[in-house]
């Protein structure tokens, strides 16, 4: 598909305009003696001279509504022919201009008498005509045009407008007849009054104006609008006669068609006459001549063509559709009503109601849906809340049987779930009842109507005397659905009692939670309140509110990270990402927030002891990430073998002036700042540049122990989404353990360090597709990997014991935790296997079920690891199944904590969260399944696995992406 460049008619910030060129055409005048018969058009400039003084009005119109008063030209005395060509500018823009809009020309006349229907004073209608803004494909018009004037009518914009600039041609005889012997063979001939003499009647009312003469006349109209466009090449000697002999056949034919002068009584009605045949008092219905006038007008050209885009209203917010009543949201809507159109709307036929016009009438999006409630509802529901408000029993009130189980049932919803109205009802009555289940406080705030000043009051009051709450209840009230700031510091005094390493776990999403605690303010204060408030405290308010000191969460991070190096690492890093994403995602506001939490951050650390240190360790991060860069993009720029390039990276390590050869004092490595590094390892297995569109270049580190820590360095990758991956594979792992099931997980790190670069742990291993390649003859390249390195001839499978548990378990839990996040483009390339058996994916391109290959498996089970476990009829692969099963039970029983991990990422710029934003969330919860029930939960499983296992399409992918990298190669 060829690229197709074009600008938005929104975005055309510019004053709609259009130039009156000139009038084209003359009328055969009275005869003497019927002007002094008839005084009232003596007048008329028009009907005293060829060439009277005429002046023009523009005005904007659209659905049969005019949008602008009308623009003039001004006053122009003619001579030899009537020709303004004015450009005259309407009061409205381009972008304000709907699809339908439309420009209604009108050429007026003066007459001393004055005139009859739609005169004005002593201005009567020449003609009028009505052109639209946007054509068939709702692309701007653009250059010259030439519209047909229906003399003596004031031009109108209504929807079926009775004076278009392109009238419809009326049917020709051929065309008549091959509908009247469709009509013969549908009804048949001998019961039907018409004829061909019918026919031969209806043949004789076909006008001049649509013969062969004016069809090659618009022809050559079309052809010289495209040359002037330069559609057409130009040939300057051919141009010149072209124009030539067009201009001599023009004034031939307007010759032809002057008539003999008349008298009022020869005047015809047939079609170029006022358009809708009413009588004037200067003889509008009584024509001299059948001539035909056209209108030149002119619109603007444009570099590029100029598409109708509506405005696009943004969806309600989350926290006004939690706070939806009941009439709107979960009813059946009425019928339409019965729908009378106004004059100029053509509403087609049967436009009543239940009539087949209907369907042609459009539904609009009423961007106030969600964000206000039915005021009907709203006072049944203060009404029905105040008596359980402010009563003494209502801290004694406990529910009944029914009550107690409806209540079940509503805790046990996800956090995706919208509770009704009569669920907030039954939350709000016994809120007190619920203080002592720790489940029940996201319900409760869902159901608290926060705009009300008295009933907020209440809940903020109710929610001290909530027992305590889990980590992902509070990650819940730090999400975009809540936004009342008691609420949100009431989750952050939740996670000032949870340790540095379990914080740190969530960091990721608590640096992207900071955007909705900017946007949060105290939920309204009620009616009376919001009247009290004057101007400046207003301002001052909004002032307030995107002040990161004014936050609860901003001060709580800032001052966790600045007494933890590690937290204070990832802090940092995480913030500066934010800083430099420049992209349509990531709004001027929210970057700003982000730099001020950084500067208050740095701020915080010169305040602390021992803080100066760390501030400074974080500099020479920053400058030790910019030599990495500095070496990685000469290597992706290098046209150079790779030998050449492993070798240019040898270079620049060893060179004193980088300073990495050494590194003095030592400095914890940012992608693992546990790990302290005193400079870099060059020896013949410590540097490599990897043979990839990006080539990531392989460094290892020295670190105080002795040790070494290989790390890749991408340039020209956005990490954020491989990294938020990882770090939900890093708490699943812990919340298996917590389960005691280790299934020997390997969460390597990965650190994004801007929009466009990062750092990666290197883990030795090898992908299944090397395997293949380098044990060809064996039968299992996989098994035959693992008995080299952990062999053992007397073990299962000619494997040590605990590679072979290693690797069933670690197939396992990636087999179940990509198939939980819906983990795509899976191929033996990125199915990568350790030497001592621990087996785990890479490269997490695509996520939440997006995928670029058609028929992509929902988990990836190979044939090669099923065969290295001895076989799908081996105890091995039972045992591996077994494995999934418990691995999925456990992560369901958390399914909460990481359905609100992923809506706090909603709005991070990661690609395939971009891609849907608002189903990321439904995304991950659909794979839990969390509607089955625990058996029913582990039959869709085992189905999953068996159906992936005897798959034929998987196995087709991955010869022809074996085949793809063996082309490239």
């Amino acid at each position: 598909m060829e690229p197709f460049s074009f600008a938005s008619s929104e975005a055309l910030n510019l004053q709609v305009s259009i130039r009156i060129v000139s009038l084209e055409g003359e009328e055969t005048p009275f005869l003497d003696s019927t002007l002094v018969t008839h005084p009232e058009i003596r007048h008329v400039g028009a009907n005293t001279s060829l060439h009277s003084d005429l002046y023009a009005t523009a005005q904007v119109w659209a659905g049969s509504k005019p949008l602008t008063v009308p623009v003039q030209t001004a006053y122009r005395a003619f001579k030899a022919e009537r020709k303004w060509n004015e450009w005259l500018t309407l009061p409205i823009r381009y972008s304000g201009l709907p699809g339908d809009a439309s420009v209604a020309i009108t050429v007026w006349d003066v007459s001393p008498t004055g005139g009859g229907t739609g005169a004005r004073g002593h201005a009567v209608p020449f003609g009028g005509t009505t052109i639209p803004l946007f054509d068939g494909e709702n692309q701007l018009h653009k250059g010259r045009y030439k519209c047909v004037v229906h003399r003596l009518a004031e031009a109108d914009g209504y929807d079926n407008s009775k004076t278009p600039a392109f009238p419809r041609k009326k049917r020709t005889k051929q065309s008549r007849q091959k509908d009247e012997q469709k009509r013969v063979v549908a009804y048949g001939d001998g019961d039907d009054d018409r004829d061909k003499n019918t026919i031969e009647e209806e043949d004789g009312k076909d006008i001049s104006e649509h013969d062969a003469e004016a069809e090659e006349v618009e022809r050559m109209d079309r052809l010289f609008k495209k040359h002037e466009m330069g559609e057409i090449p130009r040939v300057e000697w051919l141009d010149q006669l072209v124009f030539r002999g067009f201009e001599r056949r023009s004034m031939q034919r307007a010759a032809s068609s002057l008539r003999q002068p008349r008298g009022l009584d020869e005047g015809g009605s047939d079609g170029t006459g006022r358009a809708d045949g009413t009588d004037e008092a200067h003889g509008a219905n009584r024509r001299p001549g059948p001539s035909r006038f056209l209108l030149n007008v002119e619109f603007p050209r444009f570099d590029f063509p100029v598409v109708f885009v509506d405005h696009e209203y943004p969806p309600p917010a989350i926290s006004a559709l939690q706070n939806m009543s009941a009439s709107q949201s979960g009813v059946v809507l009425k019928p339409a009503p019965e729908v009378h159109f106004g004059p100029g709307i053509d509403g087609g036929r049967g436009a009543g109601a239940g009539g087949e016009g209907m369907a042609r009438l459009m539904r609009v999006y009423d961007a106030e849906v969600g964000a206000r409630d039915n005021p009907a509802e709203s006072k049944h529901r203060r009404l029905v809340r105040t008596q359980h408000r402010h009563g003494a029993l209502d801290k004694d009130l406990k529910p009944n049987a029914k009550n107690r189980d409806e209540l079940n049932v509503i805790m046990s919803y996800p956090p995706t779930q919208v509770l009704t109205a009569d669920e907030k009802d039954l939350v709000w009555k016994f809120r007190y009842h619920l203080t002592r289940e720790k489940k029940a406080v996201t319900k409760f705030v869902k159901s608290v109507s926060w705009g009300d000043g008295a009933e907020a009051k209440q809940a903020v009051q109710v929610l001290g005397r909530w027992t305590n709450i889990d980590v992902d209840d509070a990650l819940e009230l730090l999400g975009p659905t809540f936004d009342h700031r008691s609420v949100r510091a009431y989750a952050v005094e939740r996670l000032r009692k949870a340790d540095d390493s379990e914080l740190l776990l969530y960091l990721l999403q608590l640096v992207q939670a900071l955007k909705f605690e900017m946007g949060g303010g105290e939920g309204g204060g009620g009616e009376e309140e919001e009247a009290q408030m004057n101007s400046q405290d207003e301002a001052q308010a909004n002032a307030n509110t995107h002040n990161p000191h004014n936050s609860s969460l901003a001060r709580f991070l800032i001052a966790r990270a600045a007494g933890n190096l590690m937290l204070g690492n990832y802090f940092y890093w995480y913030l500066m990402v934010e800083c430099d994403d420049h992209s349509m995602a990531q709004t001027a506001e929210n970057r700003a927030v982000y730099r001020k939490v950084a500067y208050d951050f740095m701020a915080e650390l010169e305040r602390r002891p021992g803080g100066a240190e760390t501030r400074q360790m974080l500099r020479r991060q920053a400058e030790w990430v910019a030599v990495m860069a500095k070496i990685a993009g000469e290597v992706k720029e290098a046209h150079e073998p790779m030998a050449r390039r492993g070798e240019r990276v040898r270079q620049f390590l060893t060179d004193g002036r980088n300073e990495l050869a050494t590194i003095e004092p030592p400095l914890a490595l940012p992608l693992d700042p546990s790990v302290m590094v005193v400079g870099a390892a060059t020896g013949p297995d410590d540097v490599a540049v990897f043979k990839s569109s990006l080539h990531p270049i392989k460094v290892a580190f020295r670190d105080v122990d002795g040790g070494r820590y290989p790390i890749l360095f991408k340039m020209g990758d956005d990490l954020r989404q491989d990294q938020l991956v990882i770090q939900i594979i890093t708490l699943m792992d812990q919340l298996l353990r917590k389960e005691n099931l280790d299934l020997r997980l390997t969460p390597y790190k990965i650190l994004a360090t801007s929009s466009r670069m990062g750092l990666t742990q290197f883990v030795p291993s090898a992908s299944l597709q090397s395997l293949a390649a380098r044990y060809r003859g064996a039968p299992n390249a996989a098994l035959a990997y693992l008995r080299q390195h952990s062999g053992d001839p007397n073990g299962p499978l000619g494997l040590q014991a605990r590679t072979l548990d290693t690797f069933v378990r670690s197939c396992a839990g990636y087999c179940v935790i990509t198939y939980i996040l819906g983990v795509g483009d899976r191929h033996l390339d990125n199915l990568l296997l350790a030497p001592d058996g621990r087996f785990f994916h890479a490269d997490f391109g695509f996520i939440l079920g997006r995928d670029p290959k058609p028929f992509a498996p929902a988990m990836k089970l190979s044939r090669e690891m099923v065969e290295a476990m001895g076989g799908s009829g081996s105890e091995h692969y039972r045992q591996f199944k077994q494995y999934c099963f418990l691995a999925y039970s456990a992560l369901r029983k958390s399914s909460n904590l990481i359905l609100n991990l992923f809506s706090l990422m909603v709005d991070a710029n990661i690609p395939d969260i971009l891609w849907e934003p608002d189903k990321t969330v439904l995304k991950v919860q659909d794979r839990f399944h969390l509607e089955l029930n625990e058996e029913d939960a582990m039959r869709h499983l085992e189905r999953v696995i068996d159906d992936n296992l005897n798959a034929f399409v998987p196995v087709v992918i991955d010869r022809l992406h074996e085949f793809v990298q063996a082309f490239r190669a």
